[in-house]
């Protein structure tokens, strides 16, 4: 006889757990049980079935994975927690009964925890977290942004502005910018960093007030969880790169609103040339024994490894692009551009787009922007004393060749000769040109975004998908639409007419089909009825747009065809897939149609100008 189910014993009702169950069995409160999960990376699951989950119980509630809620039991944060709701009670009892001796005690051993071995589980791979740090910047940068108060600290706002300085130095130093746009919300920013694209959004320099509706704490723990990823990487990436980590910070710069200019960026040689420690004075442990003695043991399967690998590198080397000599004119190879060459060619240029220019900011213009934009291009930048200290060249310097103005042009007639003759060596230009030059990846006419000249459209360079709608391209087939259109005008006149004149005389050409004799027929026949030859050629093309419109019927094309023979869940993959694919196609013929409205509306007030002029 088979073993009789249970209920709630298996299925659904076993699979998931809800959450009150959840923070029952790990005994601990609902503010802890949502910390773990944000910094484990759990969440809530929708069952299937919501019902057989909840054990009958059609109650709303959150549900997990029970392996999840299992996984959490084992974790070492869960166990400081608990040790910290511990700590927690014995010094409020110790405040309470005035013990200040035991209370500093128990202060001065407070339980902590790391999250090292979270960011190693969750991030197996260097890569794995450099993909993932687009959340992690943007959270980093607004906190950067934001006043201490109560529920946020000084000392945290500090570490996150340093973290932020980190990151923009190292992109300056590796030349890793990509894209900027300039937007409502801030600025964002994509950077190529190991091969990967990580783009942030870095908010204006605004005074900033948090809203009293906005769970602080939450953010805080995904803040906690961001600050010791960030540490992580940026450890890797300046480590690789040669460079100290953490970069040091002069403290009297800091202090004059040097910024970023207030780290300094060092080689990892010079910080070891002035203490490095003689061979005879370093001290050799019995665990540095041990791993020589399992080095030397490995040579040999070192051996073999190398081996191998150089059998690979000939095989790679075998499969590169070989240059051939052209049969026509031997003399000379053929040089074709492999994708390799074209992306480091591609990255190389923006990285020294701003290498032969130097800059002089306005005071108007927003430095932190600009400062970090020229220099991840390779230019120079220079400052006024109001936007802060710093500046390497003040704004007599004459190698400036460009002048970031963001104000009106004003006559200035008490200028000195000198003033003048330096004005009109430089450029003046406004803070677009330069975004627009790294997006377009390339240096652009200063002439538009001259001085008090209105500004071309500044465009998202980050696109949504392939074949989605580009404001900056041409529609085609422009002249063509307006050229039916306005045949389609003159042929409703000529019917109007037709219809006060009385009426038509019958044509044969109703029934005309592709046949060339038939039409030929029909040709005569019209001619011989006395009908002019352009009359018959106007209705010929109406029958024919009309035989096209009604021909427009539904038939099972081999694309139905195949779909019958799909199961159900791919066929309604298929569709879901469609259905998106037809939105983002009517969302795109929208754009495109209001374009042309526009591009029209635009047509009829020049033409409707030429005429008044005229007249």
């Amino acid at each position: 006889m088979a073993r009789l189910k249970q209920k709630g014993k298996a299925g659904a009702a076993k699979a998931y757990v809800t959450r009150s169950a959840a923070v029952k069995k790990l005994q601990i409160s609902l503010a802890d049980f949502r910390r773990l999960c944000i910094l484990k990376g759990i969440f809530p699951r929708e069952p299937r079935h919501r019902k057989k989950a909840n054990k009958g119980s059609s109650a709303p509630t959150s549900f997990y994975y029970a392996k999840d809620i299992a996984y959490l039991a084992h974790e070492p944060v869960l166990r400081k927690l608990r040790e910290h709701k511990a700590f927690a009670k014995k010094l409020s009892r110790a405040i309470g009964r005035g013990e200040w001796s035991t209370a500093k005690s128990l202060d001065e051993h407070k339980p902590t925890y790391r999250l090292d071995h979270i960011i190693k589980e969750r991030y197996p791979t260097f890569i794995d977290a450099v993909r993932d740090i687009d959340d992690a910047l943007c959270m980093i940068f607004l906190f950067a942004n934001l006043p201490a108060t109560s529920r946020v600290s000084a000392a945290l706002i500090d570490n996150c502005t340093r973290l932020a300085a980190e990151w923009q130095l190292y992109n300056i130093h590796s030349h890793s910018l990509r894209k900027v746009f300039l937007s409502i919300k801030g600025v964002y920013y994509q950077a190529e960093v190991m091969g990967q694209n990580v783009t942030w959004l870095v908010p204006y320099q605004f005074t900033q007030n948090i809203p009293a509706d906005v769970d602080v704490r939450v953010m805080l723990t995904f803040l906690e969880l961001y600050q010791t990823l960030l540490g992580f990487i940026f450890f890797k990436l300046y480590t690789d790169a040669g460079l100290v980590y953490p970069p040091p910070l002069d403290t009297k710069k800091d202090g004059t609103a040097a910024g970023v200019g207030a780290f300094s960026l060092q080689q990892t040689s010079e910080q070891h040339a002035p203490g490095a420690k003689k061979p005879s004075e370093l001290k050799v442990s019995a665990k540095d024994v041990r791993q020589t003695i399992k080095a030397i043991s490995s040579e040999a399967l070192d051996d073999d490894s190398t081996d191998n690998r150089a059998e690979e590198d000939e095989a790679t080397a075998a499969e590169d692009f070989i240059p051939q000599p052209s049969k026509s004119n031997p003399g000379e190879a053929a040089v074709l551009s492999t994708f390799q060459s074209l992306s480091a060619q591609e990255g190389s240029t923006i990285a020294k787009l701003f290498a032969p220019y130097t800059f002089w900011l306005s005071r108007e213009t927003p430095r932190p922007i600009f400062e970090f934009v020229v220099r991840s291009c390779g230019g120079r930048i220079g400052w006024p004393a109001s936007s802060g200290s710093g500046s390497p060249f003040d704004e007599s310097d004459e190698s400036i060749t460009h002048v970031i103005i963001d104000r009106p042009l004003v006559e200035r007639p008490n200028e000195t000769q000198e003033e003048r003759q330096r004005r009109l060596q430089r450029k003046y230009i406004q803070p677009q040109w330069a975004i627009d030059c790294i997006n377009a990846g390339k240096i652009l006419l200063e002439e538009k975004y001259a001085q008090g000249k209105p500004l071309p459209p500044h465009l998202s360079p980050f696109g949504d998908y392939e074949g989605a709608y580009d404001p900056a391209a041409v529609i085609p087939d422009d002249g063509v639409e307006m050229a039916e259109r306005e045949s389609d005008e003159e042929e409703e006149d000529a019917e109007v007419g037709e219809d006060d004149a009385g009426p038509r005389p019958p044509l044969l050409a109703a029934d005309v089909t592709e046949d060339p004799d038939a039409l030929r027929a029909a040709e005569l026949a019209a001619e011989a009825a006395g009908v002019d030859y352009g009359a018959f050629e106007q209705e010929v093309r109406k029958t024919k747009k009309a035989k096209g419109k009604v021909g427009l019927v539904p038939v099972e094309t081999e694309e139905e065809m195949n779909k019958m023979l799909m199961s159900n869940k791919k066929r309604k993959l298929y569709e879901r897939m469609k259905y998106g694919q037809q939105k983002k196609d009517a969302e795109r013929t929208k754009l495109e149609q209001r374009r042309k409205e526009l591009d029209e509306e635009k047509r009829q007030r020049k033409k409707e100008r030429i005429i008044h002029s005229q007249s």
